[in-house]
């Protein structure tokens, strides 16, 4: 997609579906806390929380599906099962995750996966890696060793699993890439989260526990809150260029911050904001050089 083949003011839109879609992916995180803990009543275990944020997901996005009957095509399956099982993975360990540590420490480190990502397609999809993508991989990863807080305890744990969430969130891009032009994006949701589901049924069938009439409302809220961050994400990426956009991503910190401390009462501390800005310098680095990349090719 070049600058000249996008409609006047595409890039403002595209920016503002981006901020709303990381607004919505940081208010789920919350209530992934609040379902983790004793806030709206016993604690569920993690996979029922995962099943919440599918099954709710997978309602609105049929519901849209119903509504606007778009053309589809025969999806890549095996390429989706891999794909959503390791996006599975993480939506779980973030969720554990959310539960354990600071809001803006687990999602600090779940940022690691566009570096992680890059890593994984040297051998994946025969991809070359130059200098400015390792110096952006050395400075992320160093983030996410300090926020991982060795010797910390608990908060190293849940670190461990934010950090897990971003090694599944590398994997799921990689896929994502094989898949993308392939399939329309509403597609893509519905197979993803169809996928999702049937796995997040036979998890939390291993751990039942009947949530609270609060918690049913706040797992409701978690699934349609995530299928509207993926609608403006797919949105915000029809729009502009992915080096453009991607950068927004970031703005989940800044609100996950923002929920945890006004919610919860939890402010950052310096290791906190030393090692996301740690992340974030890699991860923009990163996000930059892939702008200036393209720009060379296109000049």
């Amino acid at each position: 997609m070049c600058d000249a083949a996008l409609p006047a003011g595409s890039n403002r839109r595209a920016a503002l579906f981006m901020a709303v879609s990381t607004a919505f992916v940081a208010a789920t995180m919350p209530l992934a806390k609040a379902l983790g803990t004793d806030v709206l009543g016993p604690p569920l275990p993690v996979f029922m929380v995962t099943l919440g944020r599918f099954l709710f997901a997978w309602i609105t996005i049929a519901t849209v599906l119903a509504a606007i009957r778009p053309r589809l095509v025969r999806p890549d399956l095996p390429t989706h099962v891999m794909r959503t099982a390791c996006g599975f993975t993480g939506v779980t360990f973030m969720f554990a995750a959310a539960a354990a540590i600071p809001l803006a420490d687990a999602t600090a480190i779940s940022f690691v996966n566009p570096v992680l990502a890059m890593i994984l397609a040297i051998p994946l999809l025969g991809e070359r890696v130059g200098p400015w993508r390792w110096l952006a991989a050395a400075v992320a990863l160093t983030g996410a060793l300090v926020l991982t807080r060795p010797g910390g305890g608990v908060l190293a744990t849940g670190a461990l699993f934010a950090l897990g969430a971003a090694v599944a969130y590398a994997f799921e891009v990689i896929f994502i890439k094989r898949l993308s032009g392939a399939e329309p994006p509403v597609q893509l949701l519905f197979v993803n989260n169809s996928i999702g589901l049937c796995l997040a049924l036979v998890a939390a069938g291993l751990v039942w526990q009947s949530p609270t009439p609060g918690q049913w409302t706040a797992l409701a809220a978690l699934g349609v809150l995530m299928a509207c961050a993926q609608f403006c994400f797919v949105n915000a990426m029809a729009r502009a260029e992915a080096s453009f956009v991607t950068p927004f991503v970031y703005l989940t910190l800044v609100f996950a911050g923002l929920y945890d401390a006004a919610l919860f009462g939890v402010v950052p501390d310096a290791v906190s904001l030393g090692g996301a800005g740690l992340v974030l310098a890699g991860a923009l680095l990163l996000a930059w050089r892939e702008g200036r990349a393209k720009a060379v090719l296109r000049s």
